[in-house]
């Protein structure tokens, strides 16, 4: 399993290199420390650790030194102690390799769209609360009940603690997480126009690594001129929400204006829906001499009695022609599988990201959700490519009764590798060399 063994080795080289104040003789490395608690976020076992711990003293090795490279692991305690520090851009290098490692070998083409173009989904969701927690790095809210409550999110808009970005494609199950951005809480009054400034000058969140021109998904808060610039600026291109009440200039120079129009029926799961496209060219994004110039998309679908199923609107910097204005709405309506396919499974499919693993006083929190995050991101990159792991996933079904026999095996048996792993789950049996553990 060369691939997982990379990416794997890749975790840990970023983890080495952590900053480490300490000084004199140290018993635990920080790879060690890094790779500890990577392996419960890989492993979707908090007990990994303990259980790795009994094996280390009934038979002097386990399943964190052969899987993870581990030379000691640490007390629970005392990874979070070292951890607290670490800023999670210390482990933007091992994103990039899993998005360079997928687009080398061919796995990002399931992604392909409009053309072999990416499409980066940009939302967020909250993934810590508290109203006993909290650190420099929470925002905070007041309950009704006079409390004050921290919490931690990727919210759905440039501003806030976290940006989140997915890849997605219509059509296509996965979902893969790119490096999150983290941002700083702001103070004072919160206006629409200043919850749309882009976070930092690295912004957008980038899938570089792939050469392909990401197009960006994003609900209607995304869809104002500063993000649009920052994207184009990027070499990226936009395809986002906008709503009437949010984009007032937009829609009154498009009022009683001709639109381009489109109506196509097709049969989909046995029903018969008509879809009703219509467009416009540069029509401006917002009021102003300075105003980006957009395409608008609207879409309404109907069903055989016609009722209306669904109908929406985007602004996007591509061109849109008679050919290609289905694809692009499909395009724009995959932003949601970032919710369905990413934070969806992150909380309620085994990676309990909602879950206090641990809060520090630094940055804590958030490099936990970002190991997480990262932990998806290489079982989504196995999922594509590494067929020894795409085997057993289909052997045990669904992902959770997967994760469930590598968490309850690893506990009792230790294995010399993943390759080893991975065909006990296919085969339900053991090789002979890991089931006389059992009888010692």
């Amino acid at each position: 399993m060369k691939l997982l063994d990379t990416l794997v080795a890749g975790v840990r080289s970023a983890c080495a290199v952590f900053p480490d104040a300490r000084r004199g003789d140290l018993r635990y490395s920080m790879a060690d420390i890094g790779m500890s608690a990577f392996s419960l976020f890989f492993m979707q076992s908090a007990s990994f650790l303990a259980h790795q711990r009994s094996l280390e003293e009934g038979r002097a090795t386990s399943n964190c030194r052969t899987l993870f490279g581990m030379a000691a692991v640490p007390t629970d305690n005392h990874i979070r102690a070292m951890l607290d520090p670490v800023h999670p851009a210390h482990l933007q290098p091992v994103f990039d390799q899993v998005l360079d490692t997928l687009h080398r070998r061919g796995g990002l083409a399931p992604f392909g769209r409009l053309g072999g173009r990416v499409l980066v989904a940009l939302d967020g969701t909250e993934y810590f609360c508290s109203q006993k927690l909290g650190c420099p790095g929470c925002l905070t809210r007041k309950r009704a009940n006079g409390r004050t409550e921290s919490y931690h999110a990727m919210p759905g808009e440039p501003l806030g603690s976290t940006l989140a970005a997915t890849l997605v494609a219509p059509g296509h199950a996965m979902a893969l997480p790119l490096m999150p951005e983290f941002i700083a809480p702001k103070t004072g009054p919160r206006s629409r126009t200043a919850s749309a400034t882009p976070p930092s000058a690295g912004w957008p969140p980038t899938a570089g690594a792939c050469n392909t021109c990401p197009i960006y998904l994003g609900d209607d808060l995304f869809a104002c001129q500063p993000v649009a610039e920052a994207i184009r600026a990027a070499g990226g291109d936009f395809l986002l929400t906008a709503k009437p009440y949010s984009h007032k200039a937009l829609y009154d120079f498009m009022q009683g204006a001709a639109l381009d129009e489109r109506i196509v029926t097709q049969k989909a799961a046995g029903k018969r829906l008509t879809h009703c496209y219509h467009w416009f060219q540069d029509a401006p994004l917002r009021d102003g001499r300075d105003a980006m110039l957009v395409n608008w998309v609207g879409v309404a679908v109907t069903d055989a009695r016609g009722k209306t199923t669904y109908s929406s609107a985007f602004v996007t910097s591509l061109p849109v022609t008679r050919d290609t204005v289905g694809e692009i709405v499909a395009c724009a309506r995959a932003r949601w599988k970032i919710k369905n396919e990413s934070f969806n499974v992150l909380k309620s499919n085994g990676y309990h990201l909602e879950h206090n693993f641990g809060h520090g006083k630094q940055h804590l929190a958030m490099l936990f959700a970002t190991l997480n995050l990262l932990a998806f991101a290489i079982h989504t990159a196995c999922d594509c490519l590494e067929q020894l792991w795409i085997d057993a996933r289909t052997a045990k079904r669904a992902r959770t009764r997967f994760f469930e026999h590598l968490r309850t095996i690893t506990a009792y048996m230790v294995f010399p590798d993943w390759a080893t792993l991975m065909q006990t789950l296919i085969d339900s049996k053991p090789p002979p060399s890991v089931e006389a553990q059992v009888a010692q």
